[in-house]
């Protein structure tokens, strides 16, 4: 099927605190001047404070979500979010075939950035197996990397080989996110391809507002592949955004709020009226 630009897709599950999630996802779609769709996989009902309760939806509405939107409009890229489980994943990698998503980016959502995993053993090996090798590009942080590669990681050296060790599982590329490192470590993200290996690195932004990180890097990704640009160049440019949106963090409710939205206006690469 043709692929259309400026449109991206997200599946993943539902913030009903507003801070990660499809709703991070869209927010960041949307300050790309992308049109964003969904596949929600999960409800959680949360806040700054943490997660109280997760419901899944059937494989066969996360099937018909994605099956509903691609058939009518298509997709530039889609990124991965929140799979929770092992039946979810394994028909969200068979709907990855089924439409040709050649510009998928996966956010391997397993583990917190507190360490907490956050799925089970048996959906963290239907994600290494199926869903890995369909992937342009595997975004997972500290502790979702040392389960992928069976390392402990705490040096720059450890990110590394946990990189190369990741690229194993099929994945085009591999970023290694470093918000989790500690010291000079942290915000330091190590990129893979195969070929070159690169340290990648932006302004730090101290800030305990954090909430929905990895979910914006992911989307943000996934829709500067959208506009067409090369995954480099796509990394890079989100890693920026990431960086405006931690300098607009939200100080909201009791707990750990979320990273900031970011118009083009506000980056002055872009203004309304265009």
């Amino acid at each position: 099927m043709t692929k259309l630009k400026k449109i991206a897709l997200t599946i993943a599950g539902s913030d009903s605190g507003g801070g990660a999630g499809i709703q991070a996802d869209l927010r960041t779609f949307c300050c790309h001047r992308v049109h964003g769709m969904t596949a929600i996989t999960c409800v959680t009902a949360q806040n700054t404070l943490g997660v109280t309760r997760v419901d899944p939806l059937s494989p066969a509405a996360v099937v018909a979500q994605i099956d509903a939107v691609m058939n009518d409009i298509g997709a530039g890229a889609a990124k991965t979010g929140m799979l929770l489980a092992e039946d979810i994943i394994e028909a969200v990698a068979l709907q990855v075939k089924k439409w040709d998503i050649d510009l998928l980016v996966v956010d391997p959502v397993m583990v917190s950035r507190t360490g907490a995993q956050l799925i089970d053993d048996r959906a963290i090996a239907a994600l290494k197996e199926l869903l890995l090798p369909l992937a342009t590009i595997v975004t997972p942080n500290r502790y979702e990397a040392q389960i992928l590669s069976g390392l402990t990681i705490d040096t720059l050296e450890d990110m590394q080989e946990a990189a190369r060790i990741i690229y194993q599982l099929g994945a085009s590329a591999v970023l290694v996110k470093g918000g989790a490192m500690k010291g000079s470590l942290k915000g330091v993200d190590i990129w893979f391809d195969g070929r070159e290996i690169k340290i990648l690195q932006t302004t730090l932004v101290e800030t305990i507002h954090t909430h929905g990180t990895g979910c914006t890097l992911s989307a943000a990704i996934s829709a500067n592949l959208a506009l067409g640009k090369n995954l480099p160049v796509a990394v890079e440019e989100a890693k920026n955004y990431v960086t405006r949106a931690l300098k607009s963090a939200l100080d909201i409710g009791k707990g750990i709020g979320p990273v900031g939205a970011v118009g083009e206006w506000e980056s002055g690469r872009g203004g309304e009226g265009e």
